[in-house]
Order: C-alpha cells, then structure tokens, then sequence
C-alpha cells in the first residue's frame, strides 16, 4: 500500500508542478503552492526531489522522455522524424513552455534525449547516413541532430492566438516548411524522399 501511496503522491506532485513551472518559470514557481496543490506538506516534496531544481529536472525529464519515447527514429527519414518532433510537441505544449523557462532563466535545460545511449545511437546513425551519402558530411553528425530537433522546436512556443481553423493552417504550413528545410540542409539531394 505504501509503494502505490508513494507513487500516487510523486504523480500528484510532478501534475502541480509541471502546472506551476510552465506558468510561473523556475524562479516564480513556488513550493509552497506546488505542495499545497498536490495536497503534500513539503517535506514530502523535498524527500522526492531535493529541492526546486530538482523537481524542475524531474518534471522536465518525464515530458521530454514522453516525447522522445513516442517518436522512431531513422537518419534516412530525419524530415519525418523533425516533423514528428514538431506533432509531439504540439501533443505537449508544457515541454515547450518548460524549455522556455530554463533557457530563459539559464537552468542547466537537458537535450530532449535525456539518455546519452539513445542519443549516441541517434547521432551513429546519422553519421552512417552521411558515409552512405544521404546526408551531407560538412556538419557533424551531432551538430545535425541538435540542429534538426531546434528547428523542429522552433514554433513549439509560440502561441498566435489564431482560431482553430487557422491554427490548423498554420501547423500545415509550418509542417511542410520544416519538413523542407530538413531536407535542404542536411539532405545530398534535397528532393530525395523520405523513408
């Protein structure tokens, strides 16, 4: 009982606490509030995490790994795959907003593959793209991937406060326009199609 008990008081304060920093930022968030909103005293939240910083990492953490967990990965494909990092973020708009925070407020933000394996595995791939000449070798393959994942992020914050008929409009635009601009810059021949 205690292992579910604990696991339903974690949950309930990553909930508040997403809801606070993506609102609030990492310096306007409160703990106070945060706790109260779990229903937790704070001592429990200091127990879980630390501190606030580290409740920020953990929060973080769990809405980047949601996204990169979601979405396959093939350097062949590297449009689909910025395409579907920009329909993952639109599924989780506090990501945006978290990364917002930190960048502003200059946090130590993790890359959005947390796991140094997974990105090592992201970043081979590329490189064996580039030496079988899909993709261009003059930028580094770690370079492509950061690359490729900014410029999939690029409107993930950005709120034009459009209807949804027009905000639909704007995602298709916006999806072909990445999908293009992946292709032009990293892709030998940029008509190439994707996997």
């Amino acid at each position: 009982m205690a292992v579910r008990d604990s696991a339903a008081t974690r949950s309930r304060l990553i909930e508040a606490a997403t809801a606070d920093f993506a609102t609030y930022g990492i310096a306007g968030a409160r703990v106070d509030r945060i706790a109260a909103n779990a229903g937790v005293n704070k001592a429990q939240l200091y127990a879980y995490f630390g501190d606030k910083l580290g409740l920020f990492d953990a929060v973080f953490r769990l809405h980047a790994d949601a996204v990169v967990a979601e979405l396959p990965f093939a350097a062949e494909g590297l449009s689909d795959y910025a395409t579907g990092l920009y329909d993952a973020s639109a599924r989780h708009p506090d990501l945006g907003r978290l990364l917002m925070w930190a960048r502003l407020e200059g946090a130590a933000a993790r890359d959005l593959v947390r796991n140094p394996i997974a990105s090592e595995r992201k970043v081979r791939a590329i490189r064996e793209a580039q030496q079988s000449g899909v993709l261009v070798d003059t930028i580094d393959a770690s370079d492509v991937l950061a690359l490729t994942t900014a410029m999939a992020l690029a409107w993930s914050t950005t709120d034009t406060g459009a209807g949804k008929g027009t905000a639909e409009k704007h995602a298709e635009r916006e999806r072909r326009s990445l999908a293009e601009a992946v292709r032009r810059a990293f892709y030998r021949s940029p008509a190439a199609p994707d996997s």
